[in-house]
């Protein structure tokens, strides 16, 4: 787990995003696949100076925001020259990987760490340098790369402030104090508020004209669950070339999208089905105040929410209260979905289509990592978004007591 992932567990709520879900996931055959009408990419390797023997180079990349994803591997020879190539009709943040050729043994109880390294591509020749591994090694040739780095620099520069307040955050699991623990999460996501800020805005304000990377810095300001009023000035700040982008163009509706769902908007309707395969509409739910959430039985933060769904929903559904559950679970796996909403006694209205994070409905309602939810009032407005934990119950006495 790299300490970005780890920061996004800390903070506050954990969530399961759709990278991470993929990249778990990790199946060639899922995704749109591009047909290259020209390769316009030659990615040279030279693995003389790996200090191990390799099997393979692995080279794999997923758009998260076009679905576009890529695979290939190459044996390594006697020659320890690697060579990819293919298309690209936008800059991209992927994976290179060593696979050794005498593979190692588990030891229990510790992971065997890949030899991997992230690389920004982008069109024409980009050369990689291997040293003792390919995660020490030099790339050039990719503008898009060097300012990856540079921005990850700057991200890593707040390092060691991360890491004091991980510290007093597992100290106080140990010591079980909830108090502790959660003005620790409150420094983390303020200090998270301050990468958005001093990093990725002030890049985009100096760079976003014209920078290959500037929807990647975009991103990661934004984080899943965009807030318009925030977003949409950063992203005006874009040069035309950057908007207009495969990614550019989908980031412009994602905010649209957002703005549709802005707290008091009416929530946007749908019907999909039930356990049983009966349709469910959100109209039905009309004179209820109902939190929609988005979840799946192979979602441990979910799990971990869902006690705090369960007493919220005991608490209130004899007073107009109700949960609409929409599971992203995976095609041909509905009995692990039946059986996590029967081991976790959920016991209101499910509905899926088994799409995994092609559900229409989270597709509808752009979310890209879960759990996440919208409360709604009787008429179908939505009056919060994301609460969880005691903010879901404090908001729900509020409303209804």
């Amino acid at each position: 787990m790299t300490k970005t992932a780890f920061r996004v567990l800390l903070s506050g709520v954990a969530i399961m995003s759709l990278q991470a879900a993929q990249a778990i996931d990790n199946d060639p055959g899922k995704g749109k696949k591009t047909k290259a009408p020209k390769e316009n990419v030659t990615v040279a390797i030279d693995l003389s100076g790996l200090s191990y023997p390799a099997e393979k180079v692995f080279f794999t990349y997923y758009n998260s925001l076009t679905k576009v994803r890529y695979n290939d591997s190459i044996v390594v020879g006697n020659e320890k020259q690697v060579v990819f190539k293919t298309w690209l009709d936008e800059p991209v943040l992927g994976q290179l990987r060593v696979e050794p050729a005498e593979k190692k043994t588990p030891v229990k109880g510790q992971r065997i760490v890949p030899d991997n390294l992230s690389v920004f591509f982008e069109q024409g020749k980009i050369n990689v340098l291997v040293k003792d591994s390919i995660k020490n090694a030099a790339v050039s040739g990719s503008k898009a790369h060097q300012e990856y780095l540079d921005i990850k620099s700057q991200v890593a520069d707040y390092d060691p402030a991360f890491a004091v307040l991980y510290e007093q955050s597992s100290q106080h699991r140990k010591e079980k104090d909830e108090a502790g623990e959660k003005l620790v999460r409150k420094q983390i996501d303020s200090l998270n508020d301050v990468i958005r800020e001093k990093v990725y805005k002030a890049y985009i304000k100096t760079k976003g004209k014209q920078s290959p990377v500037a929807i990647y810095a975009l991103s990661q300001y934004s984080g899943y669950a965009i807030d318009a009023d925030k977003v949409e000035p950063v992203y005006a700040l874009l040069g035309p070339a950057v908007k207009n982008t495969p990614s550019g163009k989908i980031f412009k509706q994602r905010i649209a999208t957002a703005r549709q769902l802005a707290i008091g908007k009416p929530a946007i309707p749908f019907s999909q089905a039930d356990t049983s395969g009966t349709p469910v509409s959100l109209a039905s739910f009309k004179g209820k105040y109902v939190l929609i959430d988005f979840w799946a039985s192979w979602c441990g933060p979910c799990r971990a929410e869902n006690p705090n769904v369960v007493a919220a929903f005991q608490q209130y559904k004899n007073k107009d209260f109700t949960v609409l559950g929409i599971s992203l679970d995976r095609p041909g796996q509905k009995d692990k979905w039946l059986k996590a909403i029967h081991d976790d006694q959920l016991d209101w209205t499910h509905v899926s289509d088994l799409q995994f994070w092609d559900n229409e409905v989270a597709k509808l309602y752009d979310i890209k990592a879960i759990p996440q939810n919208l409360l709604l009032d009787k008429e179908g407005k939505i009056i919060a978004k994301n609460i969880r934990g005691e903010e879901l119950t404090a908001t729900l006495a509020e409303i209804l007591e």
